[in-house]
């Protein structure tokens, strides 16, 4: 008999976890699922891989299967909140495993899809629901789902659900769950926005603290190295080429940091993918499961699109760019050092960033080491500068560098000598000497002060 079963779990639940190789449970396991078992509200607070998706999801199936009641059309019996694709994807997968032998039906709902596939795996009804915000709320408004026979409500990265504006969708949610219901909180950090959220949700609850806020995996090994923000590009280059480095995770700030890294690793001959919120659904997928199958070894991500990544075998986690949200160094960090392996994190950290090491260094009361940059780094910056010096030089002057005129202001673009001097969609050019028709891009303006023509309207 596996630990599992002495806490209280059903035979085929444990059965699902021994096919999945699971026999020890983790510490937030240990402390949640015998509460949830017995139908208390729920505040844990833990970091992401610690194993809290099955600390609510298996008690919570059993609780289902022991209530015993069908599942009626646009209803779910459970309905599970993330902040994101990668995260509802994850969860509802792992719903799908644990349930396995319990005849659990699982649906997700999340945008990106086919709203009108997620209308048909709704008309049924489901068991499981594992959904974002917007996404469910278009389609109870659509009246293709009914929250109405909610048994057990879980809010999963609550923090991440605040920081992406999703307050009011939450509060809404509330409003349309039955009272009588199990609510399960789950929040990596605890602040005072936290805490008032968790308050509005939760009925005398028992709190699971497995680690302290924002307090790092002891086995990430985290360096710092001072770097020039035009030379990231060479450290980011010489570190991927480390034999060492299995599988990487680079984070960046924003979307287009992350396709360009993308662009710049392509460049030197190092094959990488990114996933963030511009990118489809189907290019995410194939994105991440080529990171996990090996396919590529780079995978850029922001912090949104990271959420959610559960990938074994991570050994580096790189902050090209350092979060300017202390809190999303923790989430970043625990991407490696999963399932009790060791793991790396390295941090990029320009000149106007090193107050952003401060603030992680004072949320995660511990130094980060600095890291020496590697040999024949000045040679490796030297050569792509030169290499992006003639790109530049190749390409035609910028709108800038334009000569100013006495007055200060740069003279207009040259235009076709044989373009008429009216309005070019059409208006007419003011006479009598005056200035030609202004008028709006799409309708032909006004003639000129001495023409005043007449508006006309642009043909297709």
């Amino acid at each position: 008999m596996t630990k599992f079963a002495h806490l209280g779990l059903a035979e085929p639940l444990v059965r699902a976890l021994e096919a999945k190789g699971y026999t020890v449970p983790t510490p937030i396991q240990e402390q949640a699922i015998p509460t949830v078992l017995e139908g208390r509200d729920l505040l844990g607070i833990a970091q992401t891989g610690t194993g809290k998706t099955a600390a609510f999801v298996l008690p919570s199936i059993q609780r289902l299967v022991e209530a015993d009641k069908r599942v009626l059309p646009t209803h779910c019996r459970m309905l599970v909140l993330a902040p994101t694709r990668e995260l509802a994807s994850q969860i509802a997968e792992s719903a799908m495993a644990y349930g396995k032998f319990s005849k659990m039906s699982v649906a997700t709902v999340f945008g990106g899809t086919s709203i009108n596939k997620n209308r048909q795996d709704m008309s049924r009804g489901v068991d499981i629901l594992v959904a974002t915000p917007g996404r469910l709320l278009d389609l109870i408004e659509q009246r293709f789902v009914s929250l109405a026979l909610v048994e057990t409500l879980v809010l999963d990265e609550a923090d991440q659900m605040l920081d992406l504006g999703f307050i009011h969708a939450l509060r809404k949610i509330a409003r349309m769950v039955p009272k009588a219901r199990q609510t399960l909180f789950f929040s990596a950090t605890m602040p005072a926005s936290i805490r008032e959220l968790a308050d509005q949700f939760l009925r005398d609850p028992a709190t699971v603290s497995i680690k302290p806020a924002a307090t790092t995996a002891e086995r990430v090994d985290q360096f710092a190295t001072f770097v020039n923000q035009s030379e990231k590009q060479a450290l980011l280059t010489m570190t991927l080429s480390d034999s060492a480095i299995e599988r990487a995770l680079v984070f960046t700030r924003t979307k287009h940091g992350a396709d360009r890294v993308v662009r710049l690793l392509g460049g030197n001959g190092i094959q990488a993918a990114a996933i963030h919120g511009n990118k489809s659904q189907p290019q995410r997928e194939r994105a991440l499961a080529a990171f996990k199958t090996g396919e590529i070894k780079v995978l850029i991500a922001t912090d949104i699109a990271a959420r959610g990544i559960d990938v074994s075998g991570v050994s580096h986690v790189i902050n090209f760019e350092i979060p300017n949200v202390p809190e999303q160094y923790v989430h970043r960090i625990g991407r490696t050092a999963r399932a009790g392996a060791a793991g790396i994190a390295i941090s990029f950290v320009a000149d106007d960033e090193k107050p952003y090491i401060r603030d992680i260094e004072k949320l995660t009361r511990q130094k980060v080491p600095l890291k020496a940059l590697p040999e024949g780094f000045l040679a490796e910056a030297a050569r792509l500068a030169s290499i992006r010096a003639k790109k530049i030089g190749n390409d035609p002057a910028p709108r800038e560098e334009r000569p100013r005129g006495p007055s200060g202001h740069r003279p207009p673009r040259k235009t076709h000598d044989a373009r008429p001097t009216g309005n070019r969609f059409g208006g007419r050019p003011g006479g009598g000497g005056g200035q030609s028709g202004g008028g709006n891009r799409r309708r032909g303006g006004r003639g000129g002060q001495g023409g005043g023509g007449p508006r006309t309207t642009a043909s297709a």
